[in-house]
């Protein structure tokens, strides 16, 4: 008897277009998506995304003679990830064109996620450098140009530029208003310094981050190199060792005396960075979306072509059920991450950050066990995508943070409610019964319920979302199970009416 002869094994899924989606096709269809889907599907571009992960960055502080050098070494992977992700405009900030850069970004990110931050801080931080514009106009032709430029230089000197941001510090977390950060003018400029505790992708050109100043806490732009090529005084003092996102490095820093420019008025630094906050929080979104795609296919592929008790596990009831669930849950996560890059009203934002966020970790839970012990082994790639699902809710504001967000925005600018209103009203009967029994919350919310109200905002802008724009099939499933109440707590847990033969055939890869 043949010991080793092996059968019953899923074929490897590669080959495939990551972009054939649909529910991201009813946004947008292009051959520059699918030319980038292709690759995102190839077994060359997946095992690049596997390797930048499993031989994570190295920090160097010190050169072989002892000189300071504060650099990080990366594998090549890293470099080929983030080439194609400039070259596609993925970090690029150009009006008019959000939605397709979104969708470019939700393909590209199933490949792997942790490129995705220092191309999303990129895209981000041309709407808050815009508030300083003769800083603006040297910095955002490079910051949007498609050219892929690594390495430590004088950032007008090179053709490309990588952006981050260093906000938070070890005192405060997400109270920046709390941080030590000093920021001293100078001739043409300020020097600050200070700790930084969560700097990602330390080896970017320049930084906007927050210090500070004589006249309060305020935005600045920090170069990792001056204009004649010295390093600027901005120290690496340790890479974190992190739960996922293993490929991109996150440092904590140290600002000794370091150059920065001023960005918007001294005492307004929240203000001026929370552009780039909010443009963060929609690639947090696009991020979890894109983590639900990538596990649904791996689970839907998985069970077409495994066997047990006779069939495959694609034809049978139970799963099926599980499947159809987890494909209502992802089709809803994209159908709203694409209104969102096309409309980006402020309110919706803030709602489906915290939720689709939230989300994310239990999805990826229950498609990783939909492969059983195969799925737990790295190999699958599950595990990784597990541990990358939580960063997206903590990053921008872990839940409670982004909870009350929604309440502060409610309060402070009414017209975003009635937008969210105007998004959602009349669109279905199930929609307006779930709005009517949020009832005076919308105006009036106790910081305690803020969760449980965000999160019914968010079911209800999901679900006249799915009515306008997404399949009849899975709306009504997502109406019927997360407004109707006919669900139970875990996934796999629809009523016997849903149409899961419709639901399941769009989640099936096509290879």
């Amino acid at each position: 008897m043949a010991t080793h002869e092996v059968t019953n094994q899923v074929p490897l899924l590669s080959g495939h277009d990551v972009a054939d989606d649909p529910a991201l096709l009813s946004w947008v269809d292009d051959a520059e998506l699918h030319a980038l889907g292709r690759l995102a599907g190839s077994h060359e571009w997946q095992e690049r995304g596997r390797l930048a992960n499993a031989y994570p960055p190295v920090l160097h502080t010190h050169d072989r003679f002892g000189n300071r050098i504060d650099e990080v070494e990366f594998h090549p992977a890293w470099h080929q990830l983030m080439d194609v992700a400039v070259t596609h405009g993925l970090h690029a900030y150009v009006d008019g064109g959000h939605l397709e850069r979104a969708a470019r970004f939700y393909v590209w990110s199933q490949v792997e996620a942790g490129h995705g931050c220092p191309i999303s801080m990129t895209y981000a931080s041309v709407p808050a450098l815009r508030v300083a514009p003769d800083l603006a106009e040297s910095y955002e032709p490079l910051l949007t140009a498609r050219n892929y430029d690594f390495g430590l230089r004088a950032p007008l000197s090179k053709q490309g530029l990588i952006a981050g941001m260093s906000m938070t510090e070890k005192q405060g977390g997400s109270d920046v208003r709390a941080n030590t950060t000093v920021a001293r003018p100078v001739a043409d400029g300020y020097v600050l310094t200070g700790h930084k505790w969560f700097t990602s992708a330390p080896m970017s050109d320049v930084f906007l981050t927050l210090a500070q100043a004589p006249g309060g806490l305020t935005c600045f732009l920090v170069p990792r190199v001056l204009p004649d090529g010295t390093r600027n005084r901005f120290f690496l003092q340790r890479l974190k060792d992190k739960l996922g996102n293993k490929s991109n490095a996150s440092a904590e820093i140290e600002y000794d005396e370091a150059f920065a420019h001023r960005v918007g008025d001294e005492g307004r630094g929240v203000r001026t960075i929370i552009e780039m906050v909010n443009t963060t929080r929609l690639d947090c979104v696009l991020g979890s979306a894109a983590g639900m795609r990538a596990g649904l296919r791996q689970a839907a592929h998985h069970a077409a072509h495994r066997k047990a008790f006779g069939s495959y596990l694609i034809d049978q009831p139970a799963m099926r059920n599980v499947l159809a669930d987890l494909a209502i849950e992802s089709e809803a996560a994209t159908t709203t991450a694409m209104w969102l890059a096309q409309h980006r009203p402020r309110l919706g934002l803030a709602v489906t950050k915290y939720w689709v966020c939230k989300r994310g970790p239990a999805h990826a839970a229950e498609a990783l066990e939909c492969l059983g012990g195969n799925g737990y082994i790295e190999d699958s790639g599950m595990p990784r995508l597990f541990r990358e699902s939580p960063l997206m809710s903590i990053w921008e504001g872990s839940g409670n943070v982004a909870a009350l967000d929604v309440l502060r925005a409610m309060k402070k600018e009414p017209d975003s409610v009635q937008e969210f209103l105007a998004a959602v009203t009349g669109v279905d009967q199930r929609v307006d019964r779930a709005l009517n029994e949020l009832g005076t919350a919308l105006s009036d919310v106790d910081e305690s319920q803020a969760r449980r109200v965000v999160e019914k905002m968010a079911l209800i802008l999901q679900g006249a979302l799915l009515v306008k724009h997404g399949h009849p099939a899975v709306a009504d499933a997502f109406l019927g199970s997360r407004l109707g109440g006919d669900w139970g707590v875990a996934f796999g847990t629809l009523p016997r009416s849903t149409d899961f033969a419709s639901i399941i055939d769009r989640a099936v890869p096509k290879i």
